[in-house]
């Protein structure tokens, strides 16, 4: 490490220790420490952002922003450092002000400034089911950050002529497109796929256009969620049928209105004929002719539509849940337009604590795909758990590689909490999804490192001891809760805490703990093989179909997620499959413990505040394992006692 990164790692923990520290920096602690003069080649403009950061950031004496059109056209860029003149060179702007974030977190760790780098996906966008009343569904870290009550109709971005509200507002969205930029996301959802049609309205377009304004400079694209059905909730049409000519002719209008505004606009993202939403299902017409409707509207001005493969129960009830999506969208590939794609979360199910991936991925073959992955832990413990999820989208894409897809989306974890995210390893989730996003050949662990130095402490005692936990309590946490292949035992609606004796005669089966454990005196789990149960095996790929299919090949991760097995079944470790069960249950409740236990030997290193907020949520999660522990098993000895 030379001297110039000691002199900045002194200021940089001079800077964060000498004031309160609530966690709202995240991991970006590194600005005012330099003056470095920053010159221009090649650029006229689309590079404040750029210039501003380095200017305060970089600890050298100059800068050179440099475009070549020779370069890979994409949002990568080249660092190169040499006698304390720092050159980044991209194609494109945006490469620009993402390799300006990306010497500055070099600088911070202490990492060479030689490098090159380009994105992996060209989408890497965020998806916020923020409501206009400022609620989120399935948010855990306050009400939404947008505010759309202090928002006006002005298009002004200059805060100084903002009411103050309005300028705090602005403040904070800032903070939230330099978290983002600094990790490379570039687009947005701002609304919940649950769309209420007056997202669409002229008022709520104008703020939206105010929004994108503030996001523009730090190339973050906005997309907005919509409901099917606006043209007569908000048109007053009396059908949405996508085949209908006004119908087409009311979103054509609506499309062109908003690109007048917002000439960047990204597109729709569309939740259909799923959970009450309506769709092109409604009018007996197919996922690709309602995709299409919007795609044709969107297509003159390069918007996309993204459309979720998240259905179940709408045109095959009765059907294994799993198997739905693959039922519902296989018959459409092909048949959509180029610039619709077809969004689908990384398992079959609904975001558990681990699914196998989603065979979706396997069977759309001519259709573009995006996976969707959840940053907010709705099944994981809320923002009350610490559970880093890095190693669960690893353990995705060691699955589907990377290359079959157009890009990736997180749903966010992000809210008006003072830390953003409502626990401050949450927000390790967020820097992960983003860096990952980037490039998924990271490790796990490297990301983990990385967050750590930049948001809490540098010395090699602490990063190395809470590497470790972060490492091992996602599968903690499976254990804990759902282990073996075990799915979907939440307690109703909110999902924390378990309820494996879930039932609810006016709920639909799917919803219901139940129907997936499947517990009887004879064993647990469900079947999903083609032999003897609903056939989901068979829409995988070799070769996973044929070992997922056989219960002596099945790992044992997922053993009770495709079979039904007997209480008294032998595992491989020699135990039967309920001694197994409870030893991961157990195990978890000591993982926790000792998390715990480590959290308190780290107290020299952490300021008072966040140390203290983090052991209060670690004591919070040991009583939340223990409670899934006893439950899970008290509930489930009852069957397997009578096996014995």
């Amino acid at each position: 490490m030379t001297n110039k990164i000691f002199i900045f790692m002194a200021l940089f923990l001079c800077a964060v220790t000498s004031r309160a520290e609530d966690g709202s920096s995240l991991w970006l602690r590194w600005q005012n420490v330099g003056k470095a003069k920053i010159e221009l080649k090649g650029v006229k403009d689309g590079v404040a952002v750029a210039r501003k950061e380095l200017s305060a950031g970089y600890c050298g004496k100059s800068a050179v922003l440099r475009i070549d059109k020779t370069m890979a056209d994409d949002d990568g860029f080249a660092i190169e450092e040499r006698d304390g003149r720092l050159t980044i060179t991209a194609r494109r702007t945006s490469g620009l002000i993402y390799g300006a974030y990306e010497a500055l977190r070099h600088q911070a760790l202490g990492m060479p400034l030689d490098m090159e780098s380009h994105p992996r996906f060209a989408i890497r966008m965020l998806n916020h089911w923020d409501n206009l009343d400022g609620s989120i569904e399935r948010g855990y870290a306050g009400n939404s950050v947008w505010k759309w009550e202090q928002m006006t109709n002005t298009s002004t971005t200059d805060r100084r002529r903002l009411p103050a509200a309005q300028a705090a507002l602005m403040d904070r969205i800032i903070q939230y497109a330099r978290a983002n930029a600094s990790v490379g996301i570039n687009a947005t959802v701002l609304n919940n796929v649950n769309a209420s049609p007056q997202m669409l309205s002229s008022a709520y377009i104008n703020k939206v256009r105010w929004m994108a304004d503030v996001l523009r400079p730090y190339n973050i694209r906005v997309y907005l969620s919509v409901n099917f059905a606006t043209p007569m909730k908000l048109g007053g049409l009396a059908t949405a049928d996508p085949l209908d000519p006004q119908v087409g002719e009311w979103w054509r209008t609506k499309v062109a209105e908003i690109y007048r505004v917002i000439p960047d606009f990204g597109g729709f993202l569309v939740k259909a004929n799923s959970e009450g939403q309506p769709g092109p299902g409604d009018y007996g017409r197919s996922h690709a002719e309602g995709a299409n409707m919007l795609a044709e509207a969107l297509d003159p001005f390069g918007g996309k539509v993204v459309w979720r493969s998240f259905v179940y129960g709408a045109n095959h009830k009765g059907e294994d849940r799993v198997k739905q999506a693959v039922s519902e969208f296989e018959p459409c590939d092909g048949k959509f337009r180029s610039n619709v794609i077809l969004q689908s979360k990384n398992g079959p199910l609904d975001f558990q604590p681990r699914e196998p991936y989603a065979p979706i991925f396997d069977r759309m073959k001519r259709t573009p795909q995006m996976a969707e992955l959840q940053i907010t832990q709705e099944y994981l413990g809320h923002s009350r758990h610490l559970v880093y999820l890095a190693p669960m989208w690893k353990e995705f894409f060691s699955f589907v590689s990377p290359d079959r897809l157009q890009g990736v989306a997180g749903v966010t974890n992000i809210g008006d909490d003072t830390n953003w995210c409502g626990h401050h390893f949450a927000q390790a989730n967020w820097y992960a999804f983003g860096r990952l996003a980037w490039n998924p050949e990271l490790t796990s662990e490297e990301i983990a490192r990385e967050w750590l130095c930049l948001t809490f402490s540098s010395d090699a005692a602490f990063v190395d001891t809470m590497t470790g936990v972060m490492m091992r309590s996602r599968e903690a946490c499976v254990d804990y809760m759902m282990p073996l292949g075990l799915h979907h035992i939440f307690k109703f609606d909110h999902h924390y805490g378990p309820e494996p004796d879930g039932f609810k005669a006016e709920y639909p089966l799917e919803w219901c703990p139940v129907y997936y454990h499947r517990a009887d005196s004879v064993g647990v789990g469900f079947d999903r093989t083609v032999a003897t149960g609903s056939g989901a095996t068979r829409q995988y790929r070799k070769p996973y179909a044929s070992q997922y299919e056989n219960i002596k090949t099945c790992p044992e991760e997922y053993l009770l997620w495709f079979h039904h097995v007997a209480w008294n079944h032998r595992m491989k470790s020699g135990l039967t499959l309920w001694q197994e069960l409870c030893r991961h249950y157990q195990h978890g409740v000591d993982e926790v413990d000792r998390m715990v236990m480590t959290w308190r030997r780290m107290r020299p290193y952490v300021d008072d505040r966040r140390w203290q907020e983090v052991d209060d949520r670690l004591a919070h999660q040991a009583e939340n394992a223990r409670e899934w522990r006893d439950v899970c098993l008290g509930y489930f000895e009852g069957f397997a006692r009578k096996n014995k």
